[in-house]
């Protein structure tokens, strides 16, 4: 699957880095400072098992109960993984920073790059979004007994957690590289160490209750259920599987770092497959160690939103509480932080074609940190707003969700109509005859995803990207198609130039 590496000095992989940007017609304009594990840290902080894992737990549990993470929870996490492997190879062959949105109009025109890039930006946006709402969410939850101070304070929140990871952004890679290794330590280590709590002080079940089927749609009573009441097991299963979906999104985030990443043909690819495979690991194990603590699995899914923090709450001695709370919201943190750090690459990308509105000011970049500053403030500034209209938070987690995995399969599908077509010269890192299974199975899955996803009570998050799409769809036709210019090079001549 995965050819020899070559092993090259530092100074030399920057330098083919360069030469094989500048084959697509980019200049080297972004620091260029970025290793093998930073690069696999930022999708894992974006993944971030503790974030989606933890804020979302409730989405599956209070579908299918304990089988949402015994059963739902690996057959999603696979097929994520095969959406990242078909991913992997075209950022192989395309290492630049506007990721999805580069592959899909090199390989399917700038039509199909354009409509890529909106969604995968709309839905960098909304999952940053996501990430800040669900940190704040499980701040009330944890540190405030469940007790909402109400829609405007969260809101403040937000907007104050969003401002100050604008601000570390905007420090540029030198910061944000050393930020981002950390980061990837410390998701690692908190979850080792809330598994280790759990371990000593849990009462543990048979491994069995990972297995069972439980239905617990209509909880809890009121108007606070997760889903609405269903006499359908098979249904509320596929509804459970949005927990795993929700969580292993983002993992574009290192074909967007690949302007500041060595050696990016090979580091890319290899870092989209380790944040997904490692992830889904370390997800599964930590919460099913969780739900095997879980005594009286009807009373877990009563809570709601604050079904975890009810299981850690249980299992863990007070003393030991508050400090795994707050390690787990600094986990959150760090989470939406490189978030604003793949979005913000992205509009750079995209703007630098000249695809977005004041194109030419959003893409400058800082001469002194050698980050897009000003693309850091419109896509943290867009994901604060988006709150104020969807602020469930399982609304935002749909709508983000949808959005992504739309802009996942669309450069994949063009991809595998080209493939050994006109795609003739794969990069370093390649498939083989896996590639078009692998893209199948995406496009099918992702078709899932865009169907449940819209269930209530997140109909809003089907409103959003169906307005979005007509929007951008009367756009398109109205005079951006002959206004957008796409990518300087196209793929004829990019394969021409290649041996």
């Amino acid at each position: 699957m995965n050819p020899g590496h070559d092993e090259r000095t530092p100074a030399a992989a920057k330098h083919g880095d360069e030469a094989t940007l500048a084959s697509m017609g980019y200049s080297q304009e972004l620091f260029r400072g970025m290793g093998a594990f930073s690069n696999c840290a930022l999708s894992f902080s974006i993944i971030c098992i503790l974030a989606g894992g933890i804020t979302s737990f409730h989405v599956g549990f209070c579908a299918v109960g304990p089988a949402a993470v015994g059963i739902a929870w690996p057959v999603a996490a696979l097929f994520s993984l095969a959406v990242a492997a078909t991913m992997a190879q075209i950022a192989s062959a395309f290492p630049t920073a506007g990721g999805l949105y580069h592959w899909a109009a090199l390989l399917g025109g700038k039509g199909l790059g354009w409509f890529t890039a909106w969604f995968n930006l709309a839905g960098l946006v909304t999952v940053l979004a996501a990430i800040n709402v669900g940190t704040w969410r499980f701040v009330v939850s944890s540190f405030f007994d469940g007790n909402d101070p109400g829609p405007w304070v969260q809101f403040g929140a937000v907007s104050t957690i969003a401002l100050s990871q604008i601000l570390i952004n905007m420090m540029g890679m030198r910061v944000i590289d050393p930020v981002t290794t950390f980061s990837g330590y410390w998701i690692m280590g908190v979850s080792a160490w809330i598994v280790a709590l759990l371990f000593w002080h849990g009462s543990f079940q048979h491994p069995s209750l990972l297995f069972e089927y439980q239905n617990f749609s209509g909880l809890p009573a009121g108007d606070s259920q997760v889903w609405p009441a269903s006499e359908s097991i098979a249904w509320m299963f596929f509804l459970a599987m949005l927990l795993p979906a929700y969580t292993i999104t983002g993992f574009d985030a290192s074909a967007h770092a690949a302007e500041e990443t060595r050696d990016a043909a090979i580091v890319v690819p290899k870092s989209i497959i380790r944040a997904v495979a490692i992830s889904g690991i370390a997800g599964w194990i930590l919460l099913a160690i969780a739900v095997l603590t879980v005594a009286d699995t009807q009373h877990i899914a009563n809570q709601g939103e604050k079904a975890f923090a009810t299981i850690l709450e249980q299992a863990i001695p007070s003393h030991l509480l508050l400090p795994t709370f707050g390690m787990i919201v600094f986990a959150q943190y760090l989470c939406g932080l490189a978030t604003v750090t793949s979005a913000s690459r992205m509009a750079f990308a995209f703007a630098r074609d000249g695809g977005l509105p004041f194109s030419g000011w959003l893409r400058q970049v800082s001469a002194r940190y050698q980050v897009p500053v000003r693309s850091i403030w419109v896509v943290a500034i867009a994901s604060v707003l988006f709150t104020i209209y969807a602020d469930l938070y399982a609304t935002i987690a749909a709508a983000c969700t949808i959005l992504l995995y739309v802009s996942y399969v669309m450069p994949t599908f063009a991809g595998l109509l080209a493939h050994g077509r006109t795609w003739t010269h794969m990069g370093p890192w390649q498939l083989g005859i896996w590639f078009k299974p692998l893209a199948i199975l995406s496009l099918l899955g992702s078709a899932g995803v865009l169907i449940i996803g819209m269930q209530p009570p997140s109909e809003k998050a089907g409103w959003v990207v169906l307005g979005f799409s007509v929007l951008l769809g009367l756009a398109w036709l109205l005079g951006v198609r002959k206004s957008f210019r796409g990518p300087p090079v196209d793929l004829r001549s990019l394969q021409d130039q290649r041996p």
